[in-house]
């Protein structure tokens, strides 16, 4: 069964300074083929249009198995939404067209609802159509909050962040076969923790891992002060991220143990932030159970990155720089030149991770998972 995606964004504004669309983004109707296979629309929406929620957007018009209904949006007006949608510092202008009508954000001739509404309940995802919500905003993180949104229509939630309570986590590549269409609450984790995870995975099932300790050097973020600024619960944390290396807290290690339960108690981590707008990077050190050589290690990921891992885990031989991974649509990248070894058991592993555009590639990737799962139980 292949799903095509529709998802739902909100906005208004003028359409005056925007070009019609180049190419239809309208859904498709389910249909059964000769052969008894069937392509079923599945209704999608965003909640929150920040950074992660445009370029999840982005990627959704992108691909022919999504047709994104509708955005709610917070508070821009639809004709600010189409700038923010169309010019992006780092990842360029939008591919196809731009245009307003009225409420409605047309992306390559598809009109997508938008709205601003504080308590997404009141958005009416069921009547729109969005079955599937990614909830984008950073505050609707628990079962309890994320409730609103079911409450308005939709039928499952997918966070674009890590969940604040046990909603359930699954990460890309890593664990998304525990996903049975029992939870109504998704948690796509952090970027980071997509960054390490299947990295993690690849070496703990070859060799098992010990212990480790992983720091992450992170581009700065939105959370991040633009100068010197305040901060009562994290000191450094209020400190300008244009001009300084800031030490920061992290959970995006042990939150790799709730997708590899049998590493609980041996991988933690911390946090760099330095000042670079996008793409981040991840340095294991770790103690392996069984002996081996960088080589083996080498040779062993990169057969992962090209078969059963692949597009999850990349794998690079090159002697590449962090503007290099840009939009490289991958979860962790392996740097097979960046690594160290110590002693047969003890070693440091790196790899990179676009923290903006491959982190939203999984967001979206496990949407429509989820559809494709909760599909299959319903035929």
């Amino acid at each position: 069964m292949k799903l095509s995606l529709a998802v739902i964004a909100v906005a208004t504004g003028s359409a005056a300074a925007y070009a019609p669309s180049s190419f239809s983004g309208s859904a498709l109707k389910a249909t059964a083929s000769n052969a008894g296979s069937m392509k079923m629309v599945t209704g999608m929406g965003v909640n929150g249009f920040g950074r992660i929620g445009r370029l999840v957007t982005r990627i959704m018009m992108e691909d022919e198995e999504c047709s994104l209904n509708a955005i709610n949006a917070g508070s821009a007006p639809t004709d600010y939404m189409a700038y923010q949608y169309k010019y992006d510092t780092i990842h360029g202008i939008a591919k196809g067209t731009v245009e307003v009508d009225g409420d409605f954000l047309v992306l390559n001739g598809k009109k997508i609802q938008t709205s601003r509404c504080r308590d997404p309940k009141e958005v009416g995802w069921g009547a729109l159509e969005a079955d599937y919500v990614c909830e984008s905003t950073g505050v609707f993180l628990t079962k309890e909050k994320a409730q609103s949104i079911i409450d308005g229509g939709a039928k499952k939630v997918i966070y674009s962040a890590p969940a604040k309570d046990d909603s359930q986590t699954i990460v890309m590549g890593v664990n998304q076969e525990e996903y049975d269409g029992s939870e109504n609450f998704v948690s796509c984790a952090s970027c980071t923790t997509n960054g390490l995870a299947p990295m993690v995975k690849a070496i703990n099932d070859e060799f098992g891992i010990e212990e480790a300790l992983m720091t992450t050097v992170h581009a700065m973020t939105a959370t991040q002060a633009v100068v010197d600024s305040s901060s009562r619960k994290d000191w450094r944390g209020g400190r300008a991220a244009s001009g300084n290396i800031i030490p920061s807290s992290t959970g995006a290690a042990k939150a790799v143990t709730k997708v590899i339960p049998s590493l609980q108690g041996k991988l933690t981590g911390m946090a760099f932030r330095v000042p670079t707008i996008d793409v981040s990077v991840v340095d294991l050190t770790c103690r392996l159970a069984k002996e081996t050589t960088y080589e083996e290690i080498c040779a062993m990921i990169k057969a992962k990155a090209e078969g059963e891992m692949k597009p999850f885990l990349g794998y690079s031989d090159e002697p590449l720089v962090s503007t290099d991974y840009e939009g490289d649509v991958r979860s962790s990248i392996f740097d097979a030149g960046a690594g160290i070894m110590l002693s047969p058991t003890f070693v440091k592993l790196v790899a990179w991770y676009d923290n903006e555009w491959g982190y939203s590639c999984r967001v979206v990737d496990l949407m429509k998972h989820v559809a494709t799962v909760d599909a299959k139980i319903a035929a």
